[in-house]
């Protein structure tokens, strides 16, 4: 009895086993961990919708190779240790990729996982360290670190020619990430940088932060923030009258900044990877759409989990099955044009790494909205001139 009992047990977890293969087989299921609450809820909200999004108009057109994609959204809390259990809890799940965390700290640490499953993992993180671990399946939705830092120290050094500056950034994984990349981009131009000045994620007090920037007399600050923390640095700066070029990345002029530093934002200048405001008409699209969808414009990280979503779609349709194995080895080298695949909003090309490359964007905020005042070539474009 106990032998038979046993073979039967056996059998049905074969059919158990068998039913979930085929529910695999009937849907493509997408985790989305993101930041909803805490320090990086801003990202995380717009990463989300954008995601959702596109999963919707691709549903709406037939899906991918025939299949429906169902998503479902959890909140890593803005803490990392979450963030590894939620990607455990959604390979557990079975499913065929992952997309998020946004923020570089999480991804570090939850991408283990992810890796071990052998789960394409899409991120929103700029961190550089991210890719240069050697991992097969993490793949950017946005520039790494590496990439972006160079056109902003070219704009700092040789268009607004400063010859000294401050940098300002976030004590975590993201920002100090972007110190050390500036500092080498920096390395030898004629711009140096006079002070290294650390703040915290989630930070609310900038006034002593902004003091010392003013201290170090010099010529421009870089700030290097999150989203919330950098609408409370630029409202500081208005508060103590800085007057000098405010420079940053992607985080300092997002919609969200805008929105929170109101007038105190005008001035601020950013290299942007993705902006709603560039001059393309796959972007103008997307940007109708979004703000059609949430009632509010997207910011780049919005742009991040919608193109994402598009691109796994060109991976799994060049791979010409949902072999997850497959799709990870056709996202390295993958080029996709925007005329092919609107939805990935730029012709993008990924290298071996994970790393993606396409033009980019310097903005600045006017009057309360940004405005592309020039648009830079992919770096390996720039490379080969």
């Amino acid at each position: 009895m106990k032998k038979r009992f046993a073979l039967k047990l056996i059998a049905a977890c074969a059919i158990a086993a068998g039913a979930t293969v085929t529910f695999a087989q009937d849907v493509i299921k997408i985790a989305n961990i993101v930041e909803l609450s805490g320090a990086g809820a801003t990202a995380g909200t717009n990463f989300k919708n954008g995601v959702e999004l596109a999963v919707k108009e691709i549903n709406a057109t037939g899906g991918i190779l025939g299949k429906k994609i169902q998503s479902v959204t959890t909140d890593t809390q803005s803490n990392p240790g979450v963030a590894k259990g939620l990607t455990q809890k959604a390979i557990d799940d079975n499913v065929f990729a992952i997309f998020g965390p946004v923020f570089s700290g999480s991804i570090m640490v939850s991408m283990a996982e992810s890796r071990r499953a052998e789960v394409p993992n899409f991120t929103g993180g700029e961190a550089a360290s991210i890719t240069e671990q050697g991992n097969p399946y993490v793949f950017r939705t946005s520039f790494t670190q590496a990439a972006a830092m160079p056109k902003v120290a070219r704009y700092i050094s040789e268009q607004a020619k400063l010859k000294s500056i401050a940098v300002l950034y976030v004590n975590n994984d993201f920002g100090k990430g972007g110190l050390d990349m500036i500092k080498k981009a920096l390395a030898n131009s004629p711009t140096k940088i006079l002070s290294e000045i650390s703040t915290e994620s989630g930070q609310v007090d900038f006034s002593a932060a902004v003091l010392r920037a003013k201290q170090s007399n010099a010529e421009g600050l870089f700030a290097y923030t999150n989203e919330e923390e950098s609408a409370r640095l630029l409202r500081e700066l208005r508060k103590q009258g800085w007057n000098k070029p405010v420079i940053g990345e992607t985080t300092l002029t997002g919609q969200k900044v805008i929105d929170l530093a109101g007038d105190a934002a005008n001035g601020a200048i950013a290299h942007v990877g993705l902006t709603v405001d560039a001059p393309l008409p796959a972007i103008r699209a997307f940007r109708a759409k979004f703000e059609k969808e949430y009632k509010y414009v997207s910011d780049h990280n919005g742009m991040k989990g919608y193109s994402g979503v598009y691109v796994l779609k060109a991976a799994i349709e060049k791979a010409g099955k949902l072999d997850r194995k497959a799709v990870a080895a056709a996202l390295h080298t993958l080029k996709v044009k925007a005329a092919d695949q609107p939805g990935v909003l730029m012709d993008v090309t990924f290298d071996s790494k994970g790393d993606l490359d396409r033009e980019s964007f310097m903005i600045e905020v006017k009057n309360g909205k940004q405005e592309v005042v020039a648009t830079l070539p992919p770096l390996g474009a720039a490379a080969k001139k």
